[in-house]
């Protein structure tokens, strides 16, 4: 056997289970942050469609897109696919975020999930029915209007009006500073809201300042990905710059 092919086995021989991301054309942040976090033996493949920012439109109308985004990604046998934009999906509503599930396990054959829901489950097993919701985009009233249909109130809403191309401008320092700004007695923990930000890496940093827990779409979908894809994976490490959520 050759370098080349023993190289090949082994990285084979160490995947134990695969997730596809369909992420937003303007997406830069999820590849990195998934490969660095996810645990080992969780392979990360991942197809890009215009489904967010200036390409954002009524789901009729992004379908083919979708649907080829998944094709692409079932090529590679995926355990899991994920819709992975949150205001995208929440945007749509959860008949809306079922129709986008339908669109890609239709197209594949494959179980498929949605951020939105993911986050949801999220927020739920941390106990957060009261948030402060942080965000880049121009505006959340979509995140805002998922949420309360789903029983969570936002009480702080901060949308930093950016451009895609600018969200990961914003530090983790940053982020960090501003859930401490937007803190208070009467929220029960942050919610940082999207998957194209340094926000996951400031979790760790904003649950030891506030002693309340944080939820950031990347983290969410990570720790509901294992979740389903456990007893592939297990044993998993201790993932304290997570946060809290990766110990439920």
């Amino acid at each position: 056997m050759n370098i080349a092919t023993a190289i090949t086995v082994g990285v084979q021989a160490q995947t134990r289970a695969r997730i596809g991301l369909i992420i937003p054309s303007v997406n830069t942040y999820s590849e990195p942050q998934f490969n660095r976090f996810a645990p080992a033996g969780l392979a990360i493949h991942v197809a890009r469609a215009r489904v967010a920012g200036q390409w954002k439109r009524p789901l009729p109308e992004m379908a083919d897109e979708i649907a080829v985004s998944a094709r692409l990604l079932s090529d590679c046998k995926p355990d899991l696919i994920v819709f992975h934009c949150t205001d995208t999906s929440m945007s749509q509503g959860p008949q809306g975020e079922g129709k986008i599930l339908d669109l890609v396990r239709d197209a594949t054959g494959i179980d498929a999930v949605a951020t939105s829901r993911l986050v949801l489950e999220a927020l739920q097993a941390l106990g957060m029915k009261r948030v402060a919701l942080l965000t880049p985009y121009q505006s959340n009233q979509s995140i805002i209007d998922y949420l309360n249909a789903s029983g969570i109130a936002v009480v702080r809403d901060v949308a930093l009006k950016l451009a895609p191309l600018n969200f990961g401008k914003v530090t983790p320092a940053e982020w960090a500073k501003l859930a401490q700004d937007n803190d208070g007695s009467d929220i029960d923990g942050i919610f940082l809201s999207c998957t194209n930000t340094t926000q996951i890496e400031a979790i760790a940093d904003i649950e030891q300042r506030l002693g309340k827990p944080v939820v950031n779409s990347n983290q969410a979908v990570l720790w509901g990905c294992m979740r389903k894809l456990g007893a592939a994976l297990a044993p998993v490490p201790a993932m304290p710059e997570l946060g809290r959520l990766m110990l439920r």
